[in-house]
Parts: C-alpha cells; sequence; structure tokens
C-alpha cells in the first residue's frame, strides 16, 4: 500500500515585514537582500500567534480539502517547537477536534517535510494509521537574531498541511520512491546553540549559567551551506528521479525548498529543469522551513497552475546537515489560497 494526497492546506500570519521594513533597523537594504536571497517581504507571527496556532489553521485547511474531519494520526514537524517539551502534536489534534489519536513531532529543519512525509507513508504502511494528518508549522523569527542582517532578512513564518491516505502506489497522489540523508559532521553550520541539553540556561539550580545571548539565536555559514546545499538537493533528486523512473524530461514541476533563490535556481540548472518549470514564492514569503514545500504545493494548486496528472519532483535541504526528495503525480485536489 502507498501513502496518497487526499488534502492540502495553507496558513500565513497576517502581519508582513517588507524589505524596507527591516532596512530600518539593519545595515541593509531592499536591493542588497533581493539580489542574494530572491526575498522581498516576509510573514511573522505576533504576540497572539505561535508555532501550534499556525498548525491548526493550515491543518483545518487542509481536512476542509480532503472533505473529511477526522485522521488516525497527527505529525507536526517543527524547528520553533512552543515549548521543548511536551510536542505541540497532541495539542494540535485536540484543537482540531480529532480526540485522542496518536500525535507527535518531528524535527528536521528544512528538510522536515521530506521526511515527514515518509513518516507518515510509513504509518499507512504498517496499518498504524489509514489516514495521516501532517503539518509543517514553524513560526522560527523568533529564533533569529534580529540584529543580524545576514539571518534576519531569510526566514518567515508559516504553515503548510497535507493529509494523507492509504491507497494504491499507481494511483494519482501517491508518494513516489524517497531518497533521505544527512551528514551530522557538519552540524554546525547552521545551529541554535543554546537551550538544549548541551548549553542549558541554568546550572543544575546552583542559579543561572553564563550563556552568550547571541547563542540563543540561529548562526549560519552562509557560504559552505549553500554548496552543500546545491549538491545534495541535486544528488538527492537525481537519485528520487532514477528510483522513480523518471527522466527529468518527465518532471512538470520542481518544487524545490525556498531557502535561497539563487539555491533554488543552481540546483534547477544542475538538474537540467527549464526555468518555466522551476516553482517559486520565496518572493513573498521568505524560508519558512518545514512549511515550504506544501506552502509552494497549496499556492501552486489554489493558483490553477498546478493540474492533476502534472509529475512533481520534491526536494529539501536543512540543518542536521539533511536533505530529501521525493516524487508526486498531482492528484485532483482543491485548495484555498492563503491569503
Amino acid at each position: 500500500m502507498a501513502a496518497v494526497l487526499r488534502g492540502i492546506g495553507g496558513f500565513l500570519p497576517p502581519t508582513t515585514v517588507t524589505n524596507d521594513d527591516l532596512s530600518r533597523g539593519l545595515d541593509t537594504s531592499d536591493e542588497w537582500i533581493r539580489t542574494r536571497t530572491g526575498i522581498r517581504e516576509r510573514r511573522v507571527v505576533s504576540r497572539d500567534l505561535s508555532t501550534g496556532t499556525l498548525a491548526v489553521e493550515a491543518g483545518a485547511r487542509a481536512l476542509r480539502s480532503a472533505g473529511i474531519t477526522g485522521a488516525d494520526a497527527v505529525i507536526v514537524a517543527t524547528t520553533s517547537p512552543e515549548r521543548l517539551c511536551p510536542a505541540v502534536a497532541p495539542e494540535v489534534a485536540t484543537r482540531l477536534g480529532l480526540g485522542t489519536v496518536a500525535a507527535f513531532d518531528l524535527t528536521s529543519a528544512c528538510s522536515g517535510f521530506l521526511y515527514g512525509l515518509a513518516t507518515a507513508e510509513g504509518l499507512i504502511a504498517t496499518g498504524t494509521a489509514d489516514t495521516v494528518l501532517f503539518i509543517g508549522s514553524e513560526a522560527f523569527t523568533t529564533l533569529v537574531n534580529p540584529r543580524d542582517r545576514a539571518t534576519a532578512p531569510i526566514f518567515g513564518d508559516g504553515a503548510g498541511a497535507v493529509v494523507l491516505r492509504r491507497g494504491a502506489p499507481d494511483e494519482p497522489g501517491a508518494l513516489g520512491p524517497f531518497d533521505l540523508g544527512s551528514d551530522g559532521a557538519l552540524a554546525d553550520l547552521l545551529a541554535v546553540p543554546a537551550g538544549g541539553s548541551r548549553q542549558r540556561a541554568a546550572d543544575g539550580g546552583l542559579g543561572h549559567a553564563t550563556v552568550p545571548a547571541d547563542d540563543w539565536y540561529l548562526r549560519m555559514a552562509g557560504r559552505p551551506l549553500y554548496t552543500q546545499a546545491v549538491d545534495r538537493m541535486s544528488q538527492s533528486a537525481r537519485s528520487a528521479l532514477k528510483k522513480a523512473d523518471w527522466a527529468v524530461a518527465d518532471v512538470d514541476w520542481f518544487a524545490g525548498h525556498q531557502a535561497n533563490l539563487r539555491i533554488v535556481r543552481a540546483v534547477a540548472e544542475e538538474l537540467e529543469v527549464p526555468g518555466e518549470r522551476v516553482a517559486v514564492n520565496i518572493d513573498r514569503v521568505g524560508n519558512t522551513l518545514a512549511a515550504s514545500v506544501p506552502l509552494l504545493l497549496n499556492d501552486l494548486a489554489a493558483r490553477g497552475d498546478l493540474r492533476a496528472g502534472q509529475r512533481v519532483l520534491l526536494s529539501a535541504f536543512g540543518a542536521g546537515l539533511s536533505w530529501g526528495s521525493a516524487t508526486l503525480v498531482w492528484p485532483g485536489l482543491r485548495a484555498e489560497p492563503v491569503d
């Protein structure tokens, strides 16, 4: 049996921050940000919104798209949890009225959507669940230093969700073969040093440990990450195509993680995917980590650009380091615009 896409939904917080807004507090400009990232604006959470709130909104839209009110399991992929403990997924399930179903979080940064899809497929393949609601939700701007012009312009907040059901591997919407990988030797290229068991906020009750303020925020080594992202996503995407027995010419849409427009275009060039088949929405949402790919798919479907029967290549890369790719023949789904 296979996991088959049945519904999709997305949600963005209402507050928009433009490049000009950022430039008032940073040594940067709209032109500097756009030429290096492709981003002109992003959405950010306000005090009354959080990862869980975004997840509930996106999840509700995905359930409506699927035409159902229940699911056997809920997975939330996030790198910006509401709390270190407990996971947010059980609360999301409760707020959606799904009862006491299985629910857990998954952390794999920007590749979280690919890892989550593979995990959901495993639940379905083993008979643990017939229907899975999987949500990528991020309020990652809360972990980005607002004074760091290298990272502050890149990230945005949002959530994207899909409903997966048990089905046949040859029907539209069935997830194709996956390619997943990681390289922990390079974990420090993209990391938030403080807050976990390695660098705690307190020293065992004897008083507060001295934690440098910047350690609470994301650190990013941009140049080596660019090289890793292009190489790993290209290799992974080729592997997924080979497993699916697809040629590049068979791909109608390349839906790559929206980390940086230059990365997306470089990967497409490596794969020789024509520019008109490369999906992009980073210009108005930024890098939304685990929410990136489902938000991109929702946008394409809501605009009518992604149609039933079209072949989609998915690929992502993120902290860990981790990466993943998969193939998908798009089913006939209705998707609500996020705005």
